[in-house]
């Protein structure tokens, strides 16, 4: 018991500035006149600003600034690629002085669900109805975004608690599900109403939402079939998908699943075939689990992984072993249990035991929503299209799509600049087919 409290509390994440630190750091800032990290934020957050409120002590009027433009600074300031965005592209980065805009995100956002600064006031819902599918990233972007615009908003999500992969596929060390929770909160003081256990498809398909009577319905169900690799072996026991893994130890660090249940097991020597973010917290994660030994195995060299360089620095810390310019062509198993993997690199191939292969190359979107309704067009690998104008509308008139379900997987505050921009579509949809009722209704009537 005491060992598995101990890989527990590995989990804990990082602790953040303190009040005078965050002002000390926030004081720091230049205020550029052309202030490149709004530049490099993809929801283009008034940086400067919120941090110039920080500096003051002015956290109330820091979290308006910020809660204008973002619905999950708490995660953002957490999981965003910093280093490639705000910061990276900040001019004291130059000098590697760079502001830390992420650790101020994440402690004014965590002062603010802490000591509920900000109780937005709540507009009127009648400008129309909208079903989110989805809780993600994107779907929790748009239900908040409308929730302010003054629409009528309903999530509709198939897990048993709304978040999606920041619930799910993102380790506890790097987000706290209870800061995901404080978000989602957050979103239902706007009016939001969430369905979980709702799996749209089966359970209640496209044609029944309008029946119901929304105006627009929204897809953000994200990407969560995973691709499979064709290499022997890959159906044997001990291999798994990397997003798998990480949400049952999700599952068991919640109390929800028991430790056998986890896939990686104390001792295992375990190997990861691929280098973006889930990769690294998958094999970090094992190492929490207790995993004796853990190898990532990646195809293409190290410049070329798609992973953070503060992920990969992690992984190397805590003892991630790398094979660059490596493939795993088979898994070996001895009397059906996974005992072995094949590795070749520049054409010579060597046997290593292995207890445990998880997979994290990539995934695509699930065809439930698709193969249940008629109208919604999809690309050769199943990604939904979508149209400018309005922006974010699918080939089905009044249901729009975004986040990783239109792109490629990709990070969370990509999905939800995507996200942010299908809001402002749905809501120009929506007022248009209104407007067009009323001048149809008086015409009726005259």
């Amino acid at each position: 018991m005491e060992k598995e409290q101990e890989q527990k509390d590995l989990f804990h994440e990082v602790e953040g500035f303190s009040i005078l630190e965050a002002i000390n750091e926030a004081k720091r800032c230049l205020r550029c006149k052309v202030p490149q990290c709004a530049k490099g934020c993809p929801i283009s957050q008034d940086i400067p600003d919120w941090i110039h409120e920080i500096s003051k002590g002015n956290f109330g009027n820091a979290m308006k600034i910020i809660n204008d433009k973002s619905n999950l600074p708490a995660v953002c300031g957490r999981v965003c690629p910093h280093e490639k965005q705000c910061e990276g592209h900040c001019v004291l980065a130059k000098k590697g002085e760079g502001i830390k805009v992420g650790k101020l995100e994440r402690f004014i956002a965590d002062f603010d669900g802490e000591m509920r600064l900000i109780k937005e006031n709540l507009q009127p819902k009648t400008r129309g109805r909208v079903a989110v599918i989805g809780s993600g990233p994107a779907g929790l972007t748009i239900a908040g975004d409308l929730a302010r615009m003054g629409f009528n908003v309903e999530v509709f999500e198939m897990e048993p608690e709304p978040g999606g992969v920041l619930m799910f596929g993102i380790p506890e060390y790097r987000l706290p599900k209870d800061v995901v929770r404080r978000e989602i909160r957050k979103i239902e003081e706007l009016g939001v109403a969430f369905h979980c256990n709702t799996t749209v498809g089966p359970d209640l398909n496209i044609d029944q939402l309008f029946a119901q009577g929304f105006d627009a319905i929204f897809m953000g169900t994200g990407t969560v079939k995973p691709r499979k690799l064709d290499i022997p072996g890959r159906n044997l026991k001990g291999v798994r998908q990397a997003i798998y893994f990480l949400r049952k130890v999700s599952l068991y660090n919640e109390g929800s699943i028991a430790r056998e249940d986890v896939p990686v097991h104390d001792g295992d020597r375990v190997f990861v075939i691929g280098c973006g973010n889930v990769a690294m917290d998958a094999a970090r994660t094992a190492i929490r689990m207790g995993a004796k030994d853990v190898e990532i195995v990646f195809y293409k060299t190290k410049e070329e992984m798609t992973a953070l360089q503060s992920e990969y620095e992690g992984a190397v810390a805590e003892g991630v072993k790398f094979n660059w310019e490596s493939n795993i062509v088979e898994i070996l198993d001895y009397n059906g249990v996974l005992s072995g993997v094949v590795i070749e690199c520049n054409g010579e191939k060597r046997i290593e035991k292995a207890d445990k292969v998880l997979m994290a190359v990539g995934s695509v979107p699930a065809s439930r929503i698709v193969s249940t309704t008629k109208g919604i067009d999809v690309n050769e690998h199943g990604y939904v299209l979508t149209r400018e104008n309005p922006y974010g509308m699918t080939s089905r008139k009044g249901v729009f799509a975004g986040g990783d379900v239109v792109n490629q997987p990709s990070t969370v505050v990509l999905a939800m600049h995507d996200a942010k921009l299908v809001a402002e579509g749905i809501a120009k949809y929506v007022d248009a087919v209104r407007l067009l009722q009323s001048i149809d209704s008086s015409s009726a009537a005259g």
